[in-house]
C-alpha cells in the first residue's frame, strides 16, 4: 500500500484583527492578563460575509495550486469543522461547488480541534486502500461567530482560520502520513460545548435569551485535560514509531495555550526551537490550528521535504488525536 503524502499545503486567515487592547475597550480584562494566561497578543476574525467556507475554500485553491492540480483532478474532499456555514448541507459541499470540482463525493466530520489530525486519518486511508489518489483535506473554523463576547473567560481565547492539504500517494514508502492515533471521549462532552442549535435544544427566543448558542467552557478542566492527552499522544507516537525527541525535526501542537504546550512538551525534553507556536498571533482557531501551523512552518522553512513532524491536538468532544508525517 502506498503512503498517503502531503504534495501542497495552505492556510488562509481573514484580513480583519482582533487584538488585546481591543478586548480592553468592551472587557475586564487587559493586554497583560491574557497574554500572561495564554499568550496570545491577537486573532484574525472574520467580516461579514465571510463564513468558513469561504476561508476553506481560499486555503485549498492555493494548496491545489502548490500541489499542480485542478479541482476537477480531485477524488474526495473532506472538511472538518464545528462552525459550519449551515447545519445542513456540509460546508464540503459548498467549497466543493465554489472550487468547481465537479460531482467530487465531499462530506464533513466534527471533532473540533483535533479535526485536521482525523479528517488527515480519514484521508490517508483512502489514499493506502488505492480507492482514491487526490484527496483533499480540509480543516476551517470560524468560532469567533459562536464566541459570546460577554464571557472574558473565553471569547479572548479564539480567532478563525482555514488549513488544507492535499494528499497523493507517495512515492517513497518512506514518505507522507507514516502513523495516526484518534480517540475520544463522550462523557467529557459539557467541557466545551454549545448547549443550543441542535436536535436537543431546538433554536428558540428562550435559548437566545439565555445565551445558548456560544460556546460554555470549563477552563480548568480543559487546562488539565489537554495537558494530560497531549503528554499521552506526544509518548504514544514516538513509542509507535520507534523515534526519539532528537529524530523530529518539529512538534506541531494545537494552538490552544503557550502554557499547556510548553507543559506537554517539556516532559520529552524538546527545545523551543523544535515546537512551533503560532497562538500569538492567530489564538486558537479550533480545526484549523494544526493545519495553519504546519502550512506557516514549511512557508517559513522551518520544516522542509525530508523532515518528520509529530502533530498531536485535542477538543471537544472529547477528542484527542496524533499524527508522525514524513515531509
Amino acid at each position: 500500500m502506498s503512503k498517503a503524502a502531503i504534495t501542497g499545503m495552505a492556510a488562509f486567515v481573514p484580513e480583519k484583527v482582533l487584538t488585546n487592547a481591543d478586548f480592553e475597550k468592551f472587557l475586564d480584562t487587559s493586554d497583560e492578563w491574557i497574554t500572561q494566561r495564554t499568550g496570545i497578543k491577537e486573532r484574525h476574525v472574520v467580516s461579514d460575509g465571510q463564513t468558513t467556507s469561504t476561508l476553506a475554500v481560499a486555503a485549498a485553491k492555493k494548496a491545489l495550486a502548490e500541489a499542480n492540480l485542478t479541482a476537477e483532478e480531485l477524488d474526495l474532499i473532506i472538511c472538518a469543522t464545528v462552525s459550519p456555514d449551515m447545519p445542513m448541507p456540509s460546508t464540503a459541499c459548498f467549497v466543493q461547488h465554489a472550487l468547481g470540482a465537479g460531482d467530487t463525493p465531499a462530506f464533513d466530520i466534527m471533532a473540533a480541534c483535533s479535526g485536521f489530525i482525523y479528517a488527515l486519518t480519514i484521508g490517508s486511508q483512502f489514499i493506502e486502500t488505492g480507492k482514491y489518489r487526490k484527496v483533499l483535506v480540509i480543516a476551517g473554523d470560524s468560532l469567533t461567530r459562536l464566541c459570546d463576547f460577554e464571557d472574558r473567560g473565553s471569547c479572548i481565547l479564539f480567532g478563525d482560520a482555514a488549513g488544507a492539504a492535499i494528499l497523493e500517494p507517495a512515492d517513497d514508502s518512506d514518505k507522507g502520513v507514516q502513523y495516526t492515533v484518534m480517540h475520544a471521549d463522550g462523557g467529557g462532552w459539557d467541557l466545551i460545548h454549545v448547549p443550543a442549535g441542535g436536535s436537543k435544544a431546538p433554536a428558540s427566543a428562550e435559548t437566545v435569551a439565555q445565551r445558548q448558542h456560544y460556546i460554555k467552557m470549563k477552563g480548568r478542566d480543559v487546562y488539565k485535560f489537554a495537558v494530560d492527552k497531549m503528554q499521552w499522544l506526544l509518548g504514544e507516537c514516538m513509542e509507535k514509531c520507534n523515534l526519539t525527541a532528537d529524530d523530529i525535526d518539529m512538534v506541531i501542537p494545537h494552538q490552544v495555550n503557550s502554557r499547556i504546550i510548553d507543559s506537554a512538551t517539556r516532559k520529552f525534553n524538546f527545545p523551543a526551537e523544535k515546537v512551533y507556536m503560532n497562538i500569538d498571533r492567530y489564538g486558537n482557531t479550533s480545526g484549523a490550528s494544526v493545519a495553519l501551523a504546519l502550512a506557516e512552518a514549511r512557508e517559513k522553512g522551518k520544516v522542509k521535504a525530508g523532515d518528520t513532524v509529530l502533530l498531536i491536538a485535542f477538543g471537544a468532544g472529547l477528542t484527542w488525536a496524533g499524527a508522525v508525517v514524513k515531509l
